[in-house]
């Protein structure tokens, strides 16, 4: 008869996604998910098949956390500008917060870039990006927020690169004054 198992499967992708978001894949052990997740191997194996496995499960519950985060202030947020400076303030912050930490899909960009699994999902999630912030450009252009001769596509590809430039910069500390001034250029471009 098999065995029940004895752990929350969405707690452990959750607590394994934090791990792996503090330390990286490269300098996460087996060991230290097993210690983290309070599971032997042989279940770790029967859950989730191998370490890269679990990763790129946690990978994706992360890129789904943020595309949700950003969906719902994009389109709770009373105007576009309003919208992308609070996304972008928001990610700012969390980096200054905690410049080790960055932002998973960049860490996996620049560990993991070479294994297509990873490579797919950062892949995605950028695209995810893009097209959220070319929907909420789309509709506030049609609300007359953002000039016609603007293309929403354009400024959606812009302000997803750079998103991803102030999660690396973030990380190398240059302080809050230096991201401000990118931060105010940035918006800019919705003028």
């Amino acid at each position: 008869m098999a065995r029940i198992r004895e752990f929350d499967m969405d707690q452990a992708v959750e607590r394994a996604m934090d791990l792996f978001w503090r330390r990286g894949y490269a300098e996460t052990s087996l060991q230290d998910l097993l210690k983290e997740l309070s599971i032997g191997s042989g279940s770790f194996y029967a859950a989730f098949g191998s370490k890269e496995q679990l990763y790129i499960r946690s990978l994706d519950r992360y890129i789904s956390l943020q595309g949700t985060d950003l969906e719902t202030t994009l389109d709770e947020a009373a105007g576009i500008r309003f919208a992308v400076r609070k996304v972008l303030t928001s990610m700012i912050e969390a980096d200054l917060a905690d410049p080790t930490r960055g932002c998973l899909v960049v860490n996996t960009a620049t560990e993991c870039g070479d294994q297509p699994s990873a490579a797919d999902r950062v892949n995605t999630a950028i695209r995810q990006v893009e097209s959220s912030l070319a929907g909420a450009l789309e509709r506030a252009q049609a609300r007359g927020e953002i000039s016609p001769e603007k293309n929403p596509g354009e400024l959606a590809r812009f302000l997803t690169t750079f998103i991803q430039g102030i999660r690396i910069v973030g990380g190398a500390r240059v302080g809050s004054e230096f991201m401000e001034d990118a931060l105010s250029t940035a918006m800019r471009v919705l003028d």
